[in-house]
């Protein structure tokens, strides 16, 4: 990077604090919700694991309490793009299933691969590299790196972007 050049990262990261206090709601609208009066319903957050496990009786019910953490998410700041749903397994104990969400948190290299390809064909004079769960963009002109983030907006690659460091 020349001693001209700008730069800023394109990151995709989660609030994993909001994603707990999403869930906390979550759970006290459960205790207090009279369609699940004496429901073994239950959702738990595993922050080292970035992970949100819901467990209850019928994929019905399984539905509502997507729906509700989705709800109690998107109030709080989290982007329900972050949110990634395992298969459902059904068929456990007493016929309960249960479903694994994980927080996508960092971008995956496949999707960092497509961000440095897409800037490149976009023809924007930009530099863009990989640095482990992030992607640097660079250029001598702030201009260029404004019209690649104003591209970057206009596509979607299934992840909830933010642009950082800007410098």
């Amino acid at each position: 990077m020349g001693s001209k050049d700008h730069s800023f990262d394109i990151v995709s990261e989660v609030n994993l604090q909001e994603v707990d206090n999403a869930v906390q709601q979550a759970k006290k609208e459960i205790a207090q919700r009279f369609d699940f009066k004496d429901s073994a319903s239950s959702i738990d957050f595993d922050k080292s694991e970035k992970s949100i496990t819901l467990k209850t009786e019928n994929e019905y019910r399984l539905k509502t309490l997507i729906d509700l953490l989705y709800t109690k998410c998107a109030k709080r700041g989290v982007s329900l793009k972050a949110l990634k749903p395992d298969t459902m397994i059904a068929g456990m104990a007493g016929g309960s299933v249960k479903q694994v969400i994980k927080i996508q948190n960092g971008i995956p290299s496949d999707k960092a691969k497509e961000i440095v390809r897409n800037l490149k064909e976009s023809k924007i004079k930009v530099q863009a590299q990989i640095q482990e769960d992030k992607v640097r963009a660079q250029s001598p002109k702030i201009d260029e790196l404004q019209a690649a983030i104003a591209h970057l907006k206009s596509k979607d690659f299934g992840l909830d972007l933010q642009y950082v460091n800007f410098r």
